[in-house]
């Protein structure tokens, strides 16, 4: 694609980064195939190739409108069109420099910008969040519909992490910030899981926030302090020799793994980063490199274990680019897989987009609940936490983590 970003913009890194995949983009079209909201709404500017021409256009200096903003907010950012490119173009990093300077150049509405601001500042920091959850389970009944489905019920205790032993190989979990407050086990279930592979896995206090919640509510900057603070906690353990940084919420993982894109301009941090990136697992990965460990301990308690529904999340299949790992896993463990039409498109909740798109949000994840439930499975299984607390709201079904499910037959 042809394009005349202006000389100030073409003077950053993000303006080069822009220029670069715009140049990619050759007009094909087959990204509006699988983009959640094009298949909803039908409007092309509500595709990426549609968004695409509406970024270009603010990158070369044209006026910036609501109708634009209004756009690029609608994406969910599910990556799915990248799967789908055959160019290779990176779209969610042009969305990230579009959005960047749509905000720079058209403030928003009061009532829009302390949204984001209650957010921004609740989300990422577990001592306020956690006792808002408390707070809002308490007053469910009366809290808006798209903060309410935000409160899954109180878990109750569940077993606690491994005692500490001498195994050799050592990894790090992030702990992040939404998490364990919504779903305290997940991570404690991952080290029970990696304990009896031989596996160390702990948490550093320093470390919070992912740099997510904020970079995506377009305050990249304080996005951006996240990910540094991160790399400053977690370095003393990488010169250490630990192994892996283990993201349990494929969401986070996402930017984790993407924290060497994001701070590539950074002269202090850029090489930590990008090794931070390269350390960054999945723990579907790990398993799927222990195969030869886990195997006998799942086949010693093999059982049929009833028909389950996988939602693979975006920033799974398309983010991380992991597909068919979890899966194995779970038919391993003696789950049966029930069949899931469209499982390429996202459920809707997007990090804070099921706030602030609601009714996309619910429509989408509607369609979704439809197809996990069409092959009559008893159970919904999921890899990141938005995702479940999303899907959670508006299942009959029980939809849980899939290693809290592998923790417990190797118990």
């Amino acid at each position: 694609m042809d394009t005349k970003i202006t000389d100030e913009l073409r003077a950053t890194h993000a303006g080069q980064v822009a220029e670069e995949i715009l140049r990619k983009c050759v007009h094909c079209g087959f990204c509006t195939a699988t983009c959640p909201t094009y298949q909803l709404l039908g409007d092309e500017l509500d595709g990426p190739r549609g968004r695409i021409y509406l970024i270009k256009q603010v990158l070369e200096g044209k006026a910036v409108t609501e109708k634009t903003r209004t756009h690029l907010d609608r994406c969910l950012t599910c990556r799915s069109c990248e799967t789908t490119c055959p160019s290779g173009v990176k779209y969610s990093h042009l969305l990230d420099v579009g959005r960047a300077v749509v905000e720079q150049k058209l403030p928003r509405r009061l009532s829009d910008r302390l949204t984001r601001i209650l957010l921004k500042t609740v989300l990422p920091n577990p001592a306020l969040f956690s006792p808002a959850v408390a707070l809002g389970r308490l007053m469910k009944p009366l809290l808006p519909s798209s903060l309410a489905d935000k409160l899954p019920p109180a878990q109750a205790a569940g077993r606690p992490w491994p005692k500490p032993r001498a195994h050799q190989r050592r990894m790090l979990a992030l702990a992040g910030c939404v998490q364990p407050a919504l779903a305290p086990n997940i991570n404690a279930a991952t080290a029970r899981v990696l304990d009896r592979l031989g596996i160390e896995l702990f948490e550093e206090g320093k470390a919070g926030c992912c740099g997510a919640v904020r970079f995506h509510l377009n305050d990249q900057e304080a996005g951006k302090a996240d990910m540094r603070r991160n790399i400053d906690a977690w370095w003393p353990h990488v010169e250490a020799g630990v192994e892996a940084i283990v993201v349990t919420a494929s969401g986070c993982g996402v930017q984790v793994r993407d924290y060497g894109h994001l701070l590539g301009d950074d002269a202090v941090y850029a090489e930590k980063a990008a090794k931070i990136s390269a350390l960054c697992r999945d723990p579907s990965e790990i398993l799927a490199g222990e195969k030869s460990a886990l195997l006998p301990l799942l086949a010693d308690r093999s059982q049929q274990r009833g028909k389950l529904a996988f939602h693979s999340p975006c920033t799974l299949q398309h983010g991380l680019k992991i597909r068919g790992v979890i899966e194995e896993v779970l038919s391993m463990a003696g789950y049966e897989l029930a069949p899931v039409a469209d499982s390429h498109l996202c459920c809707g909740s997007a990090g804070t987009y099921s706030v602030l798109q609601p009714e996309l949000a619910g429509r989408l994840r509607e369609n979704k609940l439809m197809a996990l439930n069409a092959g009559a499975p008893a159970m919904v299984a999921t890899a990141n936490i938005g995702c479940l607390t999303h899907l959670q709201a508006g299942s009959v079904l029980p939809v849980r983590h899939w290693i809290e499910l592998i923790d417990e037959i190797i118990e």
